[in-house]
């Protein structure tokens, strides 16, 4: 799915569903693998049918999300991008999405009353860097 920037204009950005970012992150844990690989990990905590893992690997590889493998029998998927490049492009899009750009406003939504002084801390001292290497 391609998305669109506050212009309209169409980005390169992919954002996963939800199920498709739950395998992206079995791929980023266990490394390039089997359908059947990562169908025994998801059956260790859900029930999923193996067709089911098998035709959103095949929407997946569609979507540019993820790699596959066809030199051998069984297909090895591996994930297109990292977790770091899904995690932004992840962000960009719910920026975009939800808080019109603002990146003040999902800053202010996701501490609210919720931080304890420890992360408050780290996150002036993160600012203080950002700021410092901007000069």
């Amino acid at each position: 799915m391609k998305n669109k920037d506050n212009s309209g204009r169409p980005t390169n950005r992919i954002v996963p569903t939800s199920a498709e970012l739950n395998l992206l992150n079995i791929l980023w844990r266990i490394g390039p693998a089997t359908v059947r690989q990562v169908h025994d990990y998801v059956c260790q905590k859900q029930n999923t049918g193996y067709t089911t893992i098998l035709k959103l690997f095949q929407i997946m590889h569609e979507k540019g999300l993820v790699a596959r493998d066809e030199t051998n029998r069984a297909h090895v998927y591996s994930a297109a991008y990292s977790e770091v490049q899904t995690q932004s492009s992840l962000i960009k899009d719910m920026v975009t999405k939800a808080f019109g750009g603002s990146k003040y406003d999902l800053v202010v939504r996701a501490l609210g009353e919720s931080a304890s002084s420890d992360e408050i801390a780290e996150i002036r001292d993160l600012l203080n860097t950002l700021e410092k290497n901007k000069k």
